[in-house]
């Protein structure tokens, strides 16, 4: 049905590259919403999986980038910025040169905003046409990106290219945030994560402490969800995966690790004088080094278990 904007979801082609534990929910957002897609994972067999349960929805082939000619936008999310360049331009024949005059890009992955930035340069060399926006998504509970309850954070120069994907944007997120020109977005999701992982280590310093100090650690997360010391991971990815020994929050420890030097860069472009962003990614680099690859990002724990020789008491997975 069409909105009052005239948007009529069934009549635009969305292109979706990266399917995920955050992309193939945010697609299904799409295809509940009535978008047609053209679907794309470095993993076939994921794309095939989407098309097959989503009646909208059409696999594109591995190496056919002309199934991308006709979408009018364009979102990807890959694990990293230069994945999402290499996508777009790389030399084994980009999907830019591909895509119609006008078309809407919109890169939800987690990427450098000066890497984003340059992108965008190089982009405008293909085809001037291309509007690339950073719509990086953040999530205050688990499982949230598949109700469509989602927080993007975007930046864009080009405001007719934005009201254009807004609906779009909207669809895939209950809080759509303009934080600015091109870059703000991912700059955002950058200082959201830096925020939250500075928490993380505040967190494995606490819990090992009151372990060794005698008190409960399921108990301590209680206390903290109703005091001042609560966040995401004490709400969330320790509460379900941390101290349940679970990991398996669908985030990787390698991931934040990317994020945290990210975040460092953006700190120190800014001239912030601060050791904390340093500290964070030592840790966390060591902690990626211990719980090896693949790790989920609530295994960062692991490296506190070894340095203080204690293992942390396992809780029960919580009932809701």
């Amino acid at each position: 049905m069409a909105g009052t904007n005239g948007h009529d979801p069934q009549k635009i082609k969305v292109g979706y590259i990266g399917l995920g534990n955050a992309g193939y929910p945010l697609a299904s957002t799409l295809s509940r919403a009535g978008y047609h897609l053209v679907v794309l994972d470095a993993d076939p067999t994921r794309a095939q999986r989407f098309a097959q349960e989503h009646a909208n929805a059409t696999a594109a082939g591995e190496h056919d980038r002309n199934a991308f000619s006709d979408v009018k936008i364009l979102v990807t999310m890959l694990p990293n910025g230069e994945i999402v360049r290499e996508v777009l331009l790389g030399p084994d024949g980009g999907l830019a040169k591909h895509l119609k005059d006008g078309t809407i890009i919109i890169d939800t992955s987690s990427s450098s905003p000066f890497h984003t930035r340059e992108t965008a340069r190089l982009l405008s060399k293909v085809n001037a046409s291309l509007t690339l926006i950073d719509s990086p998504i953040t999530q205050a509970y688990q499982h949230a990106l598949g109700k469509g309850d989602a927080t993007l954070m975007v930046g864009c120069s080009n405001p007719e290219a934005l009201e254009v994907a807004m609906p779009v944007l909207k669809t895939m997120g209950m809080y759509v945030f303009n934080m600015g020109e091109l870059g703000a977005g991912h700059a955002m999701k950058t200082l959201n994560n830096y925020t939250s992982a500075a928490s993380i280590l505040g967190l494995c310093d606490a819990l090992i402490a009151g372990q060794q100090f005698g008190l409960e650690p399921e108990k301590m997360l209680d206390v903290m969800n109703v005091g001042t010391g609560v966040n995401f991971s004490t709400k969330e990815s320790f509460r379900t995966d941390g101290l349940t020994r679970r990991f398996q929050s669908g985030y990787q420890l390698s991931l934040l690790l990317k994020d945290m030097k990210i975040a460092k860069s953006v700190i120190e472009a800014a001239g912030v004088q601060s050791d904390l962003s340093s500290l964070i990614v030592e840790k966390l680099a060591v902690a990626d080094e211990v719980a090896g690859p693949g790790a989920d990002h609530t295994q960062v724990i692991h490296a506190w278990e070894k340095a203080n020789g204690v293992q942390l008491k396992q809780s029960k997975q919580p009932d809701s």
